[in-house]
């Protein structure tokens, strides 16, 4: 500002005088109180809004898992009978009885095979192994590896195997 400036008017842009230490601290301690309220009564409605998910997702597994189940038994089902019509179909265009049940198990077991090579796939991804790397670097979840030098070593009150 500069020298020049002309200073406010009006009584309610004057200051008053300083409060004491003594209301200062008062004042403080109640800026505190009312912040430790806030933060409780945040984090009593973020308690809520967990707990009103979690039941939300509970109740959502649920009815995911019920309709997982129709599904599969609804699917299970229309394979039977595909597999089934499958069967009558080779038997009219001539082939044996042998031969027209042999196609659609053939054709299970590859779907089966498939879907447990997916499955061990995707069971991998649950190891957690990027976490478990971030936990050893901070010496958190030590897991004794090929490539460390101290693998071999033995803590006392440890037995050998």
């Amino acid at each position: 500002m500069s020298e020049n400036a002309t200073p406010p008017t009006g009584d309610d842009s004057t200051p008053g005088p300083a409060p004491g230490l003594e209301e200062s601290i008062r004042q403080v301690g109640a800026a505190g109180r009312q912040t430790l309220d806030s933060a409780g009564q945040a984090a009593r409605s973020l308690r809520r809004l967990v707990s009103a998910d979690f039941a939300l997702a509970r109740s959502a597994f649920g009815r995911a898992l019920a309709w997982s189940g129709v599904a599969i038994v609804f699917g299970a089902s229309a394979w039977l009978l595909l597999a089934a019509t499958l069967v009558a179909l080779l038997q009219y265009l001539g082939l044996s009885l042998f031969v027209s049940l042999l196609i659609p198990t053939a054709l299970s077991l590859a779907i089966t095979g498939y879907g447990i090579w997916r499955v061990s796939y995707f069971f991998h991804h649950t190891g957690m192994h990027a976490t478990r790397r971030q936990l050893s670097r901070l010496g958190l979840f030590d897991e004794p590896s090929a490539d460390d030098p101290d693998a071999d070593v033995t803590l006392p009150g440890e037995e050998q195997r």
